[in-house]
Formats: structure tokens, C-alpha cells, sequence
């Protein structure tokens, strides 16, 4: 029994030893190889405009949703426009199918440290003119007469046009987004990520699992930072989820390895391709796959 005992203590003590070499030596290969490569849906026409995220995005972007209900997954049911109308649960908010009248929402629940990613689903054909999805602070307009920008329309929001892919702030127009040249509008699916880093004072967004780079800088720091949106459209119904966030601190070593090692595996998922990973490493990769594959 002392034999048996003494040597299941040294079993586990070698799978830990084995563990952090081989996560080690993975996160080495992943920082001189420039990160994790991304599988983009082949067919996006965003994948050629994307860039490489900041660690801490691609561990974040790594990391399984939080569990629904979260406040921050929830639209304000006090700060909208009278035309706007939340729904019991807090995630969803449906415009009223009025004329010349502009409405905006913004999220119960804001950050003003962190980094942060929001999903919001808008389906294109409930868009049309005057479609935008950002940023805000309080103290942002939520209603206007007539047509026109309300998220990015003042200094205290910034937004992305989705119609005309134009980027909005103190009601100025700004250069279109994403960058790197590209001709013409691109027309933006119904789902789409905010990424808010408040400590860096940044807002970018993720289309098709591509992260498209810093729409905006310089967001004032420390001020709270809520997911807005401004529409036109008579009808629209606008769905919120907080997906999850974490603090300025770096990335633990494990995340960065899981990261990596997921990344070598591929998009369709690890089960089949682990037959030679340790099986400490299996239950660490695919305890995270799994809370994926069940969303």
C-alpha cells in the first residue's frame, strides 16, 4: 500500500512536471510563429481586412461565454428613446414602426476598466439608413427628430455606421471601417462583436471571427463605457449578450498555452486530433471546447 501510494504521488508529480515543459515549450513555438493563426469563414469578404488581435484579445476571444443572465447582457430599460421598447428579459429591444424619428439604446450595465467584448445581433434587413453600433457615456443622446446619427453624433459616443461602414464621433463623419483599403461598402451580417478595452481607451469590433483592428482611441479613460445603438428602422429588434471580459493583468501561461495548442488543433474542434496529447492536456483543451460546442 505505501508502494502503491508513494507511487501515484510521483505519477502526478511527473504529468504536472510534463504539463508546464510541454505548455512551455508550445507557448515558445506560438510567440516566435506571430500567435494563434484564426480559421476565418472562407467565404467572408472581412478575412482579408483583418489583423492580429493583442494577446489579451486572443485569449479573450479564446475564452467560453459567461453564463446567461449577466447584467451586462441587458439593455438599459430607463436610458433609450421613447420609441424603444425592452423586453422582459433585458436582451432584446424592438423600435416602434414610427417616421422621421432617430432612437438610440445603450446597456444597463457599462465598464470603465478592463477589456471587454459585447455581441450584438442586428439583422441586416431591419437596418437601412442610420444604422449605428459603438460606444456611449451616459450622457448620450437617445432621441432626435428626423433621420440622422445619434451614436457617434455627439462627444460622449462613438459608432460605427453599419450601412455605409463609415465611423461616427461628435457628429463628424470619420474614415470608413475597416481599413486597408477597401473599395466599396461591405455589407455587415447580423452578427457582430464590440470589443471595448477601457484601460487602453480603445473600441474595435469582431465580423465573421475577424478581429478588424482599433476603430477608435482615446475614449476617455475611467468614464463608464456602455454598448449602444441607434436606428431608424420601424420594427427593428436589436439582441444583447455580454460574452466576457477580464482585467488588465497579463494572461496567465495556461491560457496562453491553450490558446496555442487550440490554435495548432484548427476550427473543427479538437476530439479527434489528441490521441497523442497527454490526457491532463485533453481535460484542459476540451473542458473549454465543450462549453463552446453546447452554446
Amino acid at each position: 500500500m505505501v508502494t502503491e501510494g508513494w507511487f501515484c504521488v510521483f505519477e502526478q508529480e511527473v504529468d504536472v512536471i510534463l504539463r508546464s515543459d510541454w505548455m512551455g515549450l508550445t507557448l515558445c513555438c506560438w510567440l516566435k510563429d506571430g500567435g494563434p493563426k484564426k480559421h476565418h469563414k472562407s467565404r467572408s469578404a472581412f478575412c482579408q481586412f483583418s489583423v492580429a488581435p493583442p494577446i489579451r484579445l486572443a485569449v479573450l476571444l479564446d475564452t467560453p461565454p459567461v453564463a446567461p443572465g449577466n447584467p451586462r447582457s441587458q439593455w438599459s430599460p430607463t436610458h433609450l428613446s421613447t420609441n424603444l421598447k425592452v423586453c422582459p428579459s433585458g436582451g432584446r429591444v424592438s423600435r416602434a414602426r414610427v417616421e422621421q424619428s432617430s432612437d438610440a439604446v445603450r446597456g444597463a450595465v457599462g465598464t470603465a476598466t478592463g477589456l471587454h467584448i459585447w455581441e450584438v445581433l442586428w439583422e441586416e434587413q431591419q437596418r437601412g439608413s442610420h444604422a449605428l453600433l459603438g460606444v456611449s457615456t451616459h450622457k448620450c443622446t437617445l432621441q432626435a427628430s428626423g433621420y440622422t446619427v445619434l451614436i457617434g453624433g455627439d462627444s460622449c459616443s462613438w459608432g460605427w455606421e453599419l450601412s455605409t461602414n463609415q465611423l461616427w464621433h461628435d457628429g463628424k463623419a470619420g474614415r470608413r471601417y475597416p481599413g486597408g483599403g477597401v473599395r466599396g461598402v461591405l455589407s455587415v451580417p447580423d452578427r457582430v462583436l464590440v470589443v471595448v478595452d477601457a484601460d487602453a481607451g480603445t473600441l474595435g469590433y469582431v465580423v465573421d471571427d475577424c478581429y478588424l483592428g482599433v476603430a477608435f482611441q482615446d475614449l476617455p479613460k475611467g468614464a463608464e463605457l456602455f454598448p449602444a445603438v441607434s436606428c431608424v428602422w420601424g420594427g427593428a429588434q436589436i439582441c444583447l449578450r455580454y460574452l466576457c471580459g477580464m482585467t488588465r493583468d497579463p494572461p496567465a501561461l495556461e491560457a496562453l498555452s491553450r490558446l496555442s495548442v487550440r490554435g495548432a488543433l484548427g476550427g473543427a474542434g479538437p476530439r479527434g486530433r489528441m490521441l497523442s496529447v497527454p490526457s491532463a492536456l485533453q481535460r484542459l483543451l476540451l473542458d473549454t471546447h465543450t462549453a463552446e460546442e453546447e452554446q
